[in-house]
């Protein structure tokens, strides 16, 4: 079985963010969601637990912090294609979101863009050409 992985996220509207979370591709699993919590299912092994703030008490004593103004964490979604990654950060910013939080990144062989959720929360997209990663040794 893959390994699943759970990013959660302390957001002051849940049904806004649940709202800009399904415009840009995430599909809501109605079992993990009620008026504290919503599961965005990004991928079969990606999912977004978003989080009003009295849950996200329950889980850590530590301050919840702006994330409009402060960062904790850097969250990076790959895409197909140069395209699909400028599609999902337009898509985003429609919903709500802002663009390119931080620099763009055009490498040639790699790009990147980002974008911030209405809580500020900061998701990079990105695209490698799988040709231009050396083999492991």
């Amino acid at each position: 079985m893959s390994k699943l992985i759970f990013v959660n996220l302390p957001v002051t509207d849940l049904k806004r963010s649940k709202a800009f979370y399904e415009a840009v591709g995430a599909v809501n699993n109605p079992a993990f969601t009620d008026d504290t919590a919503a599961c965005m299912v990004i991928s079969d092994t990606i999912h977004t637990m978003l989080l009003t703030h009295d849950k996200w008490r329950q889980f850590t004593g530590k301050r919840i912090v702006d994330a409009h103004t402060e960062a904790q964490v850097l969250l990076c979604l790959s895409a197909d294609s140069r395209e699909q990654v400028s599609a999902l950060v337009d898509e985003a910013t429609r919903a709500g979101g802002k663009a390119d939080p931080t620099p763009t990144q055009d490498y040639g062989f790699m790009y990147g863009r980002s974008f911030e959720d209405p809580d500020g929360h900061i998701w990079e997209v990105m695209w490698m050409d799988p040709s231009a990663i050396p083999p492991h040794s």
